[in-house]
């Protein structure tokens, strides 16, 4: 439902999206497969070397962090910004009907093929995350009836077997996809009167956007590592994918932005006087950067 906000003297409309238990992160379900599947390097967003498959050396025996309360302290704010979208519990429960992969050789194969099933199921998460968010904007009626049918061919698929899972073709599923986000971006950014900024893909890393009317804007894809975006007003903003990286995004008015994640907040700076949409969270380290002074 839409709620409203004022600002400047103006009322708005603010969509609120609050995402579904389905695709949130459940880690007391999961077998720490994000911290077993995916690799990382050592650099500024991880603290050593880990190859696909092999478990991080923090993850412990109850498939818990070890340094969970402290990734960032420790080097690793690049697990601090991951989020699996519930395609974690998914495949743990689901998939592998709740076989953890540590007692025997059988076991140990479906362990592996958990390794396997989990960077896919991410992918088809993350479809039906957008998915979801724009069928419930009121702009996106005309194209409630693809969008509810999309729902349905990708939530279909997530319940399939591990072979399954493996042989969806994802890259196909989403040159599919993709258009009709697109056309659902259009429709809800079209209800902000005038002209509106074209930024999809642009290379805006550091760029000086502080105060920028950015109402109704496509920053799809956008790189804006350490962009200063202090004060702008991203209300309808089309934030699809957009790498917010160390942004400034201080005073920032994201109310109503679309398709922006938890994520992508996790990897900006903000501060307390930045507005976040409804259903997405103040990160904890905005408030420890506040206090100080950073």
């Amino acid at each position: 439902m839409p709620s409203a906000r004022v600002r400047g003297g103006r009322e708005r409309a603010a969509v609120t999206f609050v995402r579904p238990p389905h695709l949130r992160a459940d880690c007391s379900e999961c077998f720490g497969l994000c911290c077993v599947a995916l690799p990382f390097l050592a650099g500024p967003e991880f603290a050593f070397d880990k190859d696909a498959g092999r478990p991080c050396p923090n993850l412990r025996r109850d498939f818990r962090c070890g340094v969970h309360a402290r990734l960032r302290e420790t080097g690793f704010s690049g697990c601090a910004v991951y989020d699996c979208l519930g395609a974690g519990q998914k495949v743990s429960r689901l998939t592998f009907g709740g076989r953890d992969g540590r007692d025997g050789p059988d076991e140990q194969g479906a362990a592996e093929r958990m390794s396997e099933v989990f960077p896919v199921m991410r992918q088809l998460h993350e479809l039906l995350l957008y998915l979801t968010e724009a069928e419930s904007l009121p702009a996106a009626r005309p194209l409630r009836g693809e969008l509810r049918r999309a729902l349905e061919e990708i939530t279909g698929l997530t319940h399939g077997s591990a072979d399954d899972i493996l042989a969806v073709d994802v890259w196909s599923l989403r040159e599919r996809t993709v258009p009709l986000l697109l056309r659902t971006s259009e429709l809800a950014r079209a209800r902000r009167p005038g002209p509106r900024k074209d930024h999809r893909g642009a290379q805006l890393a550091g760029a000086r956007l502080r105060g920028a009317d950015l109402r109704g804007a496509s920053l799809r894809g956008a790189c804006l590592i350490a962009a200063d975006l202090g004060g702008a007003d991203l209300r309808t903003a089309d934030l699809t994918g957009a790498d917010l990286r160390d942004a400034e995004l201080s005073g920032a008015d994201l109310t109503g932005s679309l398709f922006l994640t938890q994520p992508q907040l996790e990897a900006a700076r903000g501060s307390a006087a930045t507005r976040v949409p409804y259903g997405l969270e103040r990160p904890a380290h905005w408030r420890t950067a506040a206090s100080t002074g950073r």
